[in-house]
């Protein structure tokens, strides 16, 4: 079982160079003892995700462009995360207002090939399946 997911959560991307931290808006008081819980729909770029320091993906267009400029080599640039769909898998059988619970073992794909995983869920209390 998973630790359920709430608001100041650790995450880190397969293609950036810093953790970042997963904003809820404070409207999921459910489960958790102080914080917003966090539902799978938690995933909009730099409401709910907020960039990673720099991205190293040849897929961000950025990047691609710095790394053409300086001859082929590898050059990162700032990350601007572009998480198009939900996390998944989420937790089906638990609901926050109608909506899947988001557990530690979810991830969230990035349109840049990184893959964000939560490092910390931000609640150590509070088991979801």
């Amino acid at each position: 079982m998973g630790m359920q997911t709430v608001c100041g959560s650790m995450m880190t991307c397969s293609m950036g160079a810093a953790p970042s931290s997963l904003l809820v808006l404070p409207i999921n008081f459910d489960i958790t003892v102080s914080m917003p819980a966090a539902i799978i729909y938690d995933h909009v770029p730099f409401l709910n995700v907020l960039p990673f320091g720099m991205c190293s993906s040849m897929a961000n267009p950025m990047v691609l462009a710095a790394t053409i400029a300086a001859f082929g080599v590898l050059t990162p640039m700032p990350c601007l995360p572009m998480t198009m769909s939900p996390w998944v898998p989420g937790c089906p059988t638990v609901h926050i207002q109608n909506k899947p619970a988001l557990n530690n073992s979810s991830i969230l794909n990035c349109m840049w090939q990184g893959v964000i995983q939560i490092g910390f869920p931000g609640e150590v209390t509070t088991m979801v399946p």
